[in-house]
């Protein structure tokens, strides 16, 4: 049976910028999120509680960012309305809106029409 993915209480990683780092506004399941300018979306979910950011779609298991840098596409987000996007390479941008992408993503084949 799938649960819902809960929010961390506490986070385990902080903010690398100091306290008065500029932050700008996303939305991550429509909650505000402030966080600090400069840094990517994996980082931003993390920094605010955010574990699960994905599930599988064989078994519906949560996952989460593993690598921060591309190669393993554990951090698959819905950013804007665009599912498939990778959050650890995508800089945070004011007014963001990010949901969690629940299974597989439709792809779009070049040079197929349906």
């Amino acid at each position: 049976m799938r649960t819902k993915p809960q929010e961390a209480p506490v986070s385990l990683f902080s903010a690398a910028a100091g306290p008065g780092a500029k932050k700008t506004r996303i939305y991550f399941e429509d909650r505000p999120l402030d966080v600090p300018e400069g840094i990517s979306v994996a980082s931003a979910l993390l920094i605010s509680g955010v574990r699960a950011f994905r599930s599988t779609p064989v078994s519906g298991a949560p996952r989460a960012p593993y690598c921060m840098m591309g190669v393993c596409f554990e951090c698959l987000v819905e950013i804007d309305g665009r599912p498939g996007r990778q959050s650890c390479l995508t800089p945070v941008r004011d007014g963001m809106v990010i949901k969690r992408q629940e299974g597989a993503s439709e792809l779009k084949h070049p040079g197929r029409e349906d």
